[in-house]
């Protein structure tokens, strides 16, 4: 785990030093219409296609007055064969709605059904990349996450069911195909499962998205825990995943040794491993609504 780590961290030494180039301007239901104005103020836009990369969000932003309706599916595991009918029997889904109050300001809540988990958001954009003197877009992502499901201690309060996030989300399109983001990331657990577990867990998160063509993108999405900080039996998790956009959906394919959805679980339900064929199939649809 140390080399990748060393890896993450060249790359954002990389971020800040290569120079970027042009930008697209097919971007659906966040930039498309003021791409004009981008260019006039020399901004970057498109760095990636939606607000997500599969689990992690990028620096992408819901417009404002945009309503952003997401579907996000993960079967069990496909190792599990036909009795489990390759993961079907054991789906996770969320339902989540992201809303657009400013270009530069959206919030979220959604529904998981893996833990009961109920969860809400807010993201602001702090920086945003130009093409000649600002080299990253930069996001800062406030999250909150309460566990709703019954629980083997009695009388568990309300307090002690909640966790909060906050995270960094630095990104750099080099290119019309290559975007990288680093995603440097805080969860404090009010109530641990565990009493050896630490209440504030660490991350170092990597994503990427490469262009294949005008509608569809190979992404990349990892994070790194330090040993310290790993909750019991849980692994890095690592998705790999296709992007396919057609008019106003994004549709979102992938692989994972991820089962859960939302941050929190990332780090707490990620219990396959990529090196012993425990992977899970999953898939996101985002579908865009202009409320005014």
């Amino acid at each position: 785990m140390k080399r990748y780590l060393y890896y993450l961290l060249v790359f954002s030494a990389l971020l800040l030093t290569l120079p970027a180039s042009a930008q697209e301007q097919d971007t659906i239901g966040f930039d498309e219409d003021l791409s004009y104005l981008d260019d006039l103020n020399n901004q970057v836009t498109a760095t990636f296609k939606t607000t997500r990369i599969a689990n992690a969000h990028t620096v992408e932003q819901c417009k404002a007055g945009v309503l952003d309706l997401r579907i996000n599916h993960r079967f069990g595991r496909l190792s599990d064969g036909l009795y489990n009918f390759l993961g079907l029997d054991n789906a996770v889904t969320r339902i989540g709605f992201d809303y657009g109050i400013t270009d530069y300001l959206m919030t979220g809540i959604g529904r998981s059904t893996l833990n009961k988990e109920y969860d809400g958001f807010a993201k602001i954009r702090v920086l945003r990349q130009t093409k000649t003197a600002v080299p990253v877009t930069v996001n800062y992502l406030a999250g909150v996450y309460l566990v709703t499901e019954k629980n083997s201690v009695e009388n568990l309060s309300f307090f002690n069911r909640v966790t909060y996030l906050h995270q960094l989300l630095v990104a750099r399109k080099f290119n019309e195909k290559l975007s990288l983001q680093l995603m440097p990331t805080l969860l404090h657990f009010n109530m641990t499962s565990a009493a050896s577990e630490k209440n504030t867990l660490g991350a170092l998160g990597f994503g990427g998205r490469y262009k294949i063509s005008k509608r569809t993108a190979l992404t990349v999405e990892y994070y790194y825990v330090p040993e310290p900080f790993k909750r019991e039996k849980n692994v890095d998790p690592l998705t790999i995943g296709l992007d396919i956009e057609t008019g106003g959906h994004v549709f979102q394919l992938f692989f994972s040794n991820a089962s859960g959805i939302s941050e929190r679980s990332l780090f707490t339900n990620t219990l396959s491993k990529w090196e012993k064929g425990q992977l899970h199939f999953g898939f996101n649809i985002s579908r865009v609504f202009t409320l005014h």
